[in-house]
């Protein structure tokens, strides 16, 4: 009796390039627009706006935008997001609990 053959797959991604990989970053926050998606989890909110003075006051961010899902499980609208992007120099998601 001899067993039947085992296939295995390799669930992995290849590694993206050394210029994929590349991260993005702003010169200074000095004078930008950050956005912010609130997911709709608890406290979320509370962090963004604590956040947002300290960015103000202590980073120079010209203005602090936000949406908010309107729940943790659906994506977010379209349109919200696309009005975000637009405004923002720097769009932040996150969430709370």
């Amino acid at each position: 009796m001899s067993a039947a053959p085992i296939t295995i797959l390799n669930p992995t991604a290849p590694m993206p390039s050394a210029e994929a990989s590349k991260p993005w970053q702003l010169d200074s926050l000095q004078g930008k627009v950050v956005g912010f998606v609130d997911n709709a989890k608890p406290n979320f909110n509370h962090l963004v706006d604590a956040l947002s003075e300290v960015l103000v006051s202590r980073y120079g961010v010209a203005k602090v935008v936000k949406t908010r899902k309107p729940s943790a499980s659906v994506p977010a609208d379209k349109q919200a997001l696309a009005t975000i992007v637009s405004e923002a120099d720097l769009v932040i998601t996150g969430s709370g609990d």
